[in-house]
């Protein structure tokens, strides 16, 4: 479900295909589709989500970071083998990224998974 979101557009705020994707729109558009709802904001869900170690992530789960203020600002959900999916900045597109980069190691807060239910199906392919 992720991955089908791909090369959409970046809009602050935005939560939708037509509208484009922030970090956060991205991420609760994914779990929605999943019939799953997630809080709105980067912070929310990062307090909504149960801490999960690096060493156990599993495709689904939400990654967290500080980029611009002292406060969880953005939000990705990993895909597997170190690789995450995001919403990054205006004037981009959805795209991956690299955990183990060192500008994302150095911005990465922790990891969450939402509780008490399956993981997202990142890889299905469905808008």
């Amino acid at each position: 479900m992720a991955m089908a979101q791909l090369g959409v557009a970046y809009q602050r705020g935005g939560s939708s295909l037509s509208s484009g994707f922030d970090c956060s729109g991205l991420t609760s558009y994914v779990y929605k589709k999943a019939d799953i709802t997630l809080p709105r904001t980067a912070r929310d869900q990062y307090a909504f989500t149960e801490r999960v170690a690096k060493a156990n992530l599993k495709p689904g789960d939400l990654l967290f970071f500080k980029i611009r203020s002292r406060k969880i600002d953005h939000v990705a959900i990993y895909v597997g083998d170190n690789t995450f999916i995001h919403a990054p900045k205006p004037g981009e597109r959805v795209t991956y990224a690299k955990l183990n980069d060192a500008y994302w190691r150095k911005h990465y807060v922790g990891a969450g998974r939402v509780p008490g239910s399956r993981q997202v199906d990142v890889a299905e392919n469905n808008r």
